[in-house]
């Protein structure tokens, strides 16, 4: 056991859970309207939970354990032979495990983005715990446990790199998102302006914190990689806060606040493929077209598709994850091919899962709730509180 690495996975994991409570659910929960923001914020945090405990029963297990080339097994069912002692590399793997949990826990609450303010809350939690089990934890395990996408799988010698989660977390949670969002349905009222611009800007500023845990951790080790992966994470997100801002000018003559923030996501998502592989100008690079790519890609699903993905989840995400991971093909070392595939095999994988696990769902608990409900808003109707003393 490494003291200094496993000091920096233990701050890492904080880091991470930071990202999803509070700041994801603040970031959300400022977007929507204001008799909705309780049910966002309950939402990300029973996700938290439900996905924690998940990760011990089954999840880790299914990701990180000594299995084959599609799944790891059973052999780590909730920890089983795991002790204070038990070490994965340099780390105690109690450490890892935990770190690890974070990642689980994020990337179904990211979906929650998509079909906020109209959906129910059972079928959210039914959803996500499937979805971790049958989505996330064989592809975190495809590409980061030894699975059949990485270095020696089905690609050679040099498999698909995905430092901290472009195709793992983002691309998965983005799909999702999309295909959620169509089979939902738009909500009744989708001309609402975000309630609270300044949540927005706290959690997206949690979000960028804590994401230097996200990428920096991902080098599982106190070391130049992680030092390099958190410079490279914060350029590319100022980046294309720059120039989301500065292209919403060009096309609206005004850079918002709510803009200027988004921006900043998409650069961290977009670099969080490379973030260990490239240096600070390739992050440069890569923040300032995300900050445009995403936001043309936010017109394309809003308003050239009508799809009504709530906050976007596809085009920052989604977009920004699978644009980054092509830029390791273009700046990190990775093989085109490799990257190429990884993207196709974990998108028709994702989809045809979400898809799937939803109208499971949905047989035992309705995925939407019902008209009076959504015009009421989700705090009062699905949760009996209220944000606010005015319901506005």
């Amino acid at each position: 056991m490494n003291d200094a690495d496993t000091a920096w996975i233990l701050t890492a994991t904080a880091l991470v859970l930071f990202m999803s409570l509070p700041g994801l659910a603040l970031f959300y929960g400022g977007l929507v309207r204001a008799r909705n923001v309780l049910s966002v914020f309950t939402h990300v945090f029973a996700i938290a939970a439900l996905i924690s405990v998940l990760w011990l029963l089954a999840g880790y297990s299914l990701a990180f354990g000594e299995g084959g080339a599609v799944w790891g097994g059973t052999g780590r069912i909730a920890l089983a032979g795991l002790g204070a002692n038990s070490l994965r590399g340099t780390l105690p793997e109690a450490a890892f495990f935990a770190f690890q949990m974070t990642f689980a826990v994020i990337t179904p609450a990211l979906i929650v983005g998509a079909y906020v303010e109209r959906v129910g809350f059972a079928f959210v939690m039914g959803f996500s715990g499937l979805w971790m089990l049958a989505v996330y934890a064989p592809v975190a395990h495809w590409l980061w446990g030894g699975g059949f996408l990485s270095d020696g799988g089905i690609f050679g010698a040099v498999g698909a790199h995905d430092f901290a989660g472009g195709i793992v977390v983002h691309e998965t949670a983005g799909l999702a998102a999309l295909v959620l969002a169509i089979m939902i349905g738009p909500r009744r009222n989708r001309a609402t302006p975000p309630h609270n611009p300044g949540l927005v800007a706290m959690g997206a500023g949690m979000l960028w914190v804590g994401w230097f845990g996200f990428n920096g951790g991902s080098a599982l080790a106190a070391d130049g990689t992680a030092a390099m992966a958190v410079t490279a994470t914060h350029i590319s997100a100022a980046a294309a806060a720059l120039s989301w801002a500065a292209w919403e000018r060009i096309k609206f003559g005004r850079s918002s606040l709510v803009g200027i923030v988004t921006g900043a996501v998409a650069g961290l998502a977009s670099v969080t493929p490379a973030s260990g592989y490239v240096g600070p100008l390739a992050a440069l690079a890569i923040g300032a077209i995300a900050g445009v790519l995403c936001q043309e890609a936010v017109n394309l699903v809003r308003n050239k598709a009508r799809i009504d993905d709530t906050l976007d989840v596809f085009a920052v995400h989604g977009v920004g994850g699978i644009f980054g991971t092509l830029m390791v093909a273009a700046f990190g070392g990775g093989a085109w091919g490799a990257q190429l595939g990884a993207l196709a095999i974990v998108g028709v994988w994702t989809v045809a899962l979400t898809w799937g696990i939803a109208r499971l769902v949905a047989l035992v608990v309705p995925m939407r709730v019902d008209a009076e409900a959504e015009t009421n808003g989700l705090d009062l109707s699905a949760h009996g509180e209220r944000g606010y003393e005015i319901n506005s």
